[in-house]
């Protein structure tokens, strides 16, 4: 076999992402919140950029013209069309503004591309200068993240009274425990794995004392379990001595699955108990928590910034628009910058390093500008065809693909989807996510298109005024909302039922 070496030359297209150009739709894409975080990153690597205090003069902003200086930095030889400033204009429709996104989302669209570049470098925040860092600030005054259910448990074990042997299984036992608050292993593996030498006595007695401690139901093996150790905890507490436990321990041991069921007559049978009796004792199980461990180190819910607010003008009878407060506001290239490039005595290399960080500013300010535009261009069309939505409620959405938007903007449909993703709107109806709006639908009987949602609000609705004593069943459903000129399939209505988390007829029954 002989091994050889050629050239040769061939003619290949190959897509080329710049950072840039990466930015610019990451930007687009990023909600509120985590603008801002991005707008500190860039303020703590690019020196050039600033914060107005007050009515400041000759900063340079999105909005300016080009301040000479500005325009006279070296552009490289190799730049491409869409390296180049984005041209922001206040006036016209600006469809020349959307048309270098829309290749940059035709070009995002292909997961496999390269960058222009061939190494991306970051650059360190530079060292303590004296002033107050407000992203140290904002850590220092935010309250400290809650403790695993591990660790709360392990804190209350230190406190159990038991054998030297029992507290070290206790420990390991710990480690097992999910989550939800369950120990849903075996007590074999836990020897096997165990670093330290541990008998399965000790374990079964250590879970015991575990199912002791704090949320009440932590440690149980399984849901039966888990309810019968909080009753039993309620029991002992003498504020509840009104209360039926045997009741409520009957109906967790052996009904459980009745229950699921809302087989009230036949568990009424076999106790010997009567439904009304039945019922205040699921109402008091009802307060009981199948996941414990839920309870603990639970991250709270990240608050929701609107990205612009919904209202309707009286005296045009127009809904408006205003976008929510710009986190770049302010932001701004400093003079003293400026000056410095202008400045013939600094050195070369200096300049240079000027230059490049007053242009990735400039491209900062205008990618966050062109994507508050695309925002705004985007919401208004919503607002216009969703109208009925926000006088007459959800049964009245209107199906609305992201397609017909980008094509009555005549910008790309990746842009309309980067720039609705994870925003969110108030309206006098409420703060929705912007995504909502967007989707497909049917037409009724009258012609009219409906969403998908308008369905299933419309569904909703139907089960909503059903007579509990005997509820529609899903063929039912299916007739009452043909009467309403909607023609579904039973598995269809099935099919929204369950992503309504609203049960079947036989468990939605009441007696």
């Amino acid at each position: 076999m002989q091994l050889s070496q050629s050239f040769s030359q061939r003619q290949e297209m190959r897509q080329l992402l710049t950072p840039r150009m990466i930015q610019s739709m990451e930007i687009l894409q990023l909600p509120l919140m985590a603008l801002e975080e991005k707008i500190e990153q860039e303020m703590e690597s690019n020196p050039v950029l600033e914060l107005r205090d007050g009515d400041l003069e000759h900063d340079v902003t999105v909005n300016d013209e080009t301040p000479p200086e500005l325009a006279d930095l070296p552009e490289r030889p190799d730049m491409t069309e869409d390296e180049h400033s984005l041209v922001i204009k206040d006036h016209g429709d600006s469809a020349e503004d959307f048309d270098r996104l829309d290749r940059l989302s035709a070009l995002l669209e292909n997961e496999e591309f390269i960058t222009n570049s061939t190494r991306m470098e970051y650059r360190q925040p530079s060292s303590y200068d004296g002033e107050r860092d407000k992203k140290m600030d904002a850590l220092n005054n935010s309250p400290d993240r809650a403790g695993n259910l591990a660790d709360h448990l392990l804190d209350q074990w230190h406190f159990i009274e038991a054998p030297k042997e029992v507290l070290e299984a206790g420990e390991i036992l710990v480690n097992y425990i999910d989550d939800q608050g369950y120990f849903r292993g075996d007590f074999e593996t836990v020897q096997k794995e165990s670093k330290k030498p541990v008998t399965i006595e000790n374990l079964v007695k250590a879970l015991k004392l575990i199912q002791t401690l704090e949320p009440a139901g932590v440690g149980a093996r399984d849901l039966r379990e888990c309810l019968l150790i909080q009753i039993a905890q309620l029991e002992e507490d003498p504020d509840n001595e009104d209360d039926d436990f045997e009741l409520a321990k009957a109906l967790v041991s052996d009904h459980l699955k009745d229950l699921e069921m809302n087989r009230y007559p036949q568990i009424s049978k076999k106790l010997g108990v009567p439904i009304d009796a039945i019922k205040r004792a699921v109402r008091r199980l009802s307060r009981l928590h199948p996941h414990p461990g839920k309870q603990i180190g639970v991250d709270e819910a990240p608050p929701i910034t609107p990205d612009a607010f919904i209202w309707r003008d009286e005296d045009t009878g127009k809904y408006e628009i205003r976008m929510a407060n710009d986190p770049a506001e302010g932001l701004y290239i400093g003079g003293k910058w400026r000056k410095m490039l202008k400045d013939k005595s600094v050195d070369k290399k200096t300049r240079e390093f000027l230059s490049n960080n007053v242009r990735n500013a400039r491209w900062l300010l205008e990618s966050i500008e062109q994507r508050k535009g695309t925002i705004a261009r985007v919401i208004r069309v919503v607002v216009d065809a969703q109208k009925e939505f926000f006088e007459n409620g959800p049964e009245h959405l209107k199906p609305l693909p992201m397609i017909n938007v980008a094509d009555q903007l005549g910008i790309h449909v990746a842009t309309v989807s980067r720039a609705v993703s994870e925003k969110w709107i108030q309206t006098p109806r409420g703060v929705f996510p912007l995504r909502r709006f967007f989707s497909g639908g049917t037409t009724n009987a009258e012609g009219e298109d409906m969403s998908w949602d308008a369905v299933k609000e419309k569904l909703k609705i139907i089960i909503d005024n059903e007579d509990k004593n005997n509820p529609l069943n899903d063929d039912e459903i299916v007739d009452k909302l043909k009467e309403q000129g909607i023609d579904l399939a039973r598995r269809t209505v099935a099919k929204y039922r369950k992503i309504l988390n609203i049960a079947t007829a036989r468990q939605r029954r009441e007696f």
